[in-house]
């Protein structure tokens, strides 16, 4: 096949790959919110992409579906450009979109949440949705494990967890310089808050704790790090993949 995203496919080549047992389809959940003065606000889309592509790619007999998006993103609303919807909305494309993969025949079902925002919901929408369908649904919805690889992926670069930061810092960054270089503003990069996190962020909004919307140190990222920031993950959520399906 010279293509493992449904969406670049027609549905006479989607039929034949699951009769020639592409039965795994992951399902990456993103957003559309505002990640500081220097990168695009489909980054966590963008993201939930490329990890997609390379968990697929890594399994084999893998398919792609669409990154969903928007996500709940409330607490960046201050920023012009993010769009969001409520948890209980995300909860119900959740539940069609998995029911309808099911119904094509998919024996595996993984979400890959890529949005912090997205993570609870996902995991509300799995103990939901599950008991629904005659494939096994599987949420990789650790968000305390994604950014340990990210920061580990940073640290071997010389750059600390405040500096790789949570949102649109040197992490996330050097992962779009990996990716989408050409969205990224280079001449726009700037150092955010780089104090403790807390819950000030989702009770009173982005925009009370970092007036540029970023946390961390953009001026810190590099393709590079970005490039191992990708390899990282990818092998994270593969090993979790097999290990649940092995459960």
């Amino acid at each position: 096949m010279d293509t493992i995203k449904i969406e670049e496919m027609t549905w006479p080549m989607v039929k034949k790959a699951i009769e020639k047992g592409y039965k795994t389809v992951i399902v990456p959940v993103g957003s559309i919110e505002q990640h500081g003065p220097h990168l695009p606000t489909g980054t966590d889309t963008f993201a939930g992409d490329v990890f997609g592509i390379r968990v697929a790619e890594r399994l084999g007999k893998a398919l792609v579906a669409p990154t969903i998006r928007p996500g709940c993103s409330e607490h960046h609303m201050d920023f012009p450009g993010t769009i969001t919807i409520s948890p209980e909305t995300l909860i119900r494309v959740l539940l069609d979109v998995c029911e309808a993969l099911d119904r094509h025949g998919f024996e595996n079902i993984i979400l890959i949440p890529t949005h912090g925002g997205n993570f609870a919901p996902v995991i509300t929408a799995t103990q939901i949705i599950a008991p629904r369908l005659k494939a096994n649904l599987i949420a990789l919805a650790d968000l305390g494990g994604l950014i340990s690889k990210m920061n580990g992926a940073m640290a071997e670069f010389g750059v600390s967890a405040e500096e790789a930061g949570s949102h649109s810092g040197a992490a996330e960054t050097s992962l779009m310089m990996a990716y989408k270089p050409d969205l990224v503003r280079g001449e726009e990069m700037t150092t955010g808050y780089m104090g403790p996190l807390t819950s000030k962020y989702v009770r009173a909004g982005f925009k009370a704790v970092t007036p540029t919307g970023v946390f961390g140190d953009a001026t810190k990222a590099s393709r590079k790090a970005g490039e191992r920031i990708i390899e990282l993950v990818t092998e994270m959520y593969v090993e979790n993949i097999k290990r649940e399906l092995e459960s």
